[in-house]
């Protein structure tokens, strides 16, 4: 089994990085689909959320808000790591639930878990290999302005509460430049699944090897 995390600053298009690795046979972890599963109505993350922020976040269902929080936390770097103690550590013990389950299901399998903030919460130590989803800063802000109608100072805020997506740069054993058109991008696609295909047979003949031991 090889264990990739894949990782890019907001608006980088990782979905659609995802969907082609997917397509290959890929098993797709997502951290925000994962998130939204921890915060579901009255789970113990969600509980949480809501004695800390307050109702006033939720919508008339008693689901979270989304946009209501991010305008609260992405303006407050103590609000934003606040919600990020609740949050991240069920997050992280959803996703090694999902990573063994995978492995009882396919041992040569390729899990590719999309985790935004990979390298900002140390993640990028616990995984095989790390693939960098990239833009220039300029794109992400006009994508994310034409994806979610923010306005330019909204984007910005957005933008810069994350890692400067050049700073990821240095981390990263493989880069996706995905400013160019679809087809360009499967081909650097194309070209890491062989290596990651590669890498896989050698971690498992190594785990081989050693007798299973890790």
């Amino acid at each position: 089994m090889l264990n990739v995390g894949l990782t890019g600053g907001i608006g980088s298009g990782k979905s659609t990085i995802d969907r082609l690795f997917s397509a290959k046979g890929a098993y797709i972890i997502d951290f925000d689909a994962l998130t939204y599963f921890v915060e579901e109505p009255n789970r113990q993350a969600w509980k949480e959320i809501v004695e800390h922020f307050g109702k006033k976040i939720l919508n008339a269902d008693d689901t979270i808000n989304r946009k209501k929080l991010g305008e609260i936390v992405f303006r407050d770097r103590k609000k934003l790591n606040k919600l990020n103690s609740i949050v991240h550590p069920v997050v992280i013990n959803e996703w090694q639930k999902r990573i063994e389950n995978i492995r009882k299901e396919k041992e040569d399998a390729i899990i590719i878990s999309d985790i935004p903030l990979l390298i900002e919460i140390g993640l990028h130590n616990r995984v095989d290999i790390r693939i960098l989803v990239y833009i220039s800063p300029e794109e992400q802000i006009k994508r994310i302005i034409k994806r979610d109608g923010y306005s330019i100072k909204k984007a910005e805020y957005r933008l810069n509460s994350q890692m400067s997506i050049d700073d990821k740069i240095p981390y990263a054993d493989f880069v996706i430049n995905n400013e160019g058109p679809l087809k360009e991008t499967s081909k650097i696609v194309d070209e890491i699944w062989g290596k990651l295909l590669e890498k896989e047979r050698i971690i498992r003949k190594r785990y081989i090897n050693d007798g299973g031991r890790k």
